[in-house]
């Protein structure tokens, strides 16, 4: 018999603008609007409630939205990339969802349509 598993998929976005830094110094401040793809995975047919998640993450990304990432102590001196924002968000995510009984699986951080960069979390 196989194995089911079940996951959630959330999307979720936040407004935050952010400047690489160079060799030759700091390009210029633009605002992206983040989408974040959070899947989830259960350990049962339990419903988890939605909304509970998303109070979750909400959670984390109420304390950005608006912000200039740089100015935040995790990018004081690591560039705000879309990779290391997303290994960021993926630490923050992951201690707002310990409460819930769900686990993330992958993580994906968009900065546009067209630039994405993921994480796919397993054993």
């Amino acid at each position: 018999m196989s194995q089911l598993n079940y996951s959630y998929r959330i999307k979720s976005y936040f407004n935050a603008s952010h400047a690489i830094r160079w060799e030759n110094g700091t390009g210029q401040k633009h605002t992206h609007t983040w989408e974040v793809i959070c899947e989830l995975s259960s350990q049962s047919e339990q419903t988890v409630i939605f909304s509970d998640i998303e109070k979750a993450l909400n959670g984390v990304f109420e304390n950005i939205s608006g912000g200039f990432l740089n100015t935040l102590e995790d990018f004081k001196e690591r560039n705000p990339t879309v990779e290391n924002v997303t290994l960021w968000l993926y630490r923050l995510i992951t201690h707002a969802l310990e409460q819930l009984d769900v686990q993330l699986t992958r993580l994906e951080v968009s900065e546009s349509p067209t630039r994405t960069y993921c994480i796919t979390i397993s054993d």
